[in-house]
């Protein structure tokens, strides 16, 4: 028996895949997340699962930031991305950053199927007809990616809220907590993220495409 999980913010893109993946698997127990929260929330209580198939654009995911969290946190846990995008410099990037495929959405349910077999038996899984350009792209720079995933979920939040342009008061009553803990919060991310200001905490942010999700 396999223990899947799909982590996806589309409820109708999930429904859809886990009805032909259970068609096409005999033995196989298929979950659901719809947020970076809620997938790390599962993966904590469900250390035996088998493969995440992960969003890069789910609620809280932004770009690579969850993969990489994933990855540092579940450092056992194979994942595959799969994605509506086919851009193979974002595929170069989701390797380097440590999955073990990327699935575009597009994919005929059995190719879905005959990627999730060779990554379940340790393969590495491109599109066929992408594999050559994807191995071509220059090796990707994740540092700050990196930087951002060693952010404990409270830093990372302030991150996020300062990004939308709120004030520390603000953040600290989003956050149900004071205004001195959320200086402290700042100045760590700032040391984290080796940077001096919030103008470029902003722009980190805003590169990565970070997103507040709500708190469980």
């Amino acid at each position: 028996m396999y223990s899947l999980l799909i982590a996806d913010d589309h409820p109708l893109f999930r429904g859809a895949l886990k009805g032909a993946l259970s068609e096409l698997f005999d033995n196989i127990e298929i979950n659901e997340t719809q947020d970076l929260d809620s997938t790390l929330t599962f993966l904590a209580t469900n250390p035996d699962l088998d493969l995440l198939l992960l969003d890069l654009n789910m609620p809280g995911s932004g770009d690579l930031y969850g993969l990489i969290r994933i990855r540092s946190d579940f450092v056992d846990l194979p994942v595959a991305v799969i994605s509506g995008e086919e851009d193979t410099s974002v595929m170069a990037k989701v390797l380097e950053a440590g999955a073990l495929g990327f699935i575009p959405k597009t994919s005929q349910p059995v190719d879905i199927a005959n990627a999730i077999n060779a990554i379940l038996e340790g393969e590495i899984w491109l599109p066929e007809h992408l594999k050559e350009a994807v191995l071509n792209q220059p090796k990707p720079d994740l540092d700050m990616v990196k930087r951002v995933s060693e952010l404990t979920p409270s830093q990372y939040r302030v991150l996020c809220y300062l990004h939308e342009g709120l004030l520390n008061k603000q953040i600290a009553y989003e956050l149900n907590i004071s205004e001195a803990t959320i200086k402290a919060h700042i100045t760590a991310i700032f040391k984290k993220l080796g940077i001096n200001n919030r103008t470029q905490a902003v722009l980190i942010a805003s590169e990565l495409k970070l997103q507040v999700t709500p708190q469980g």
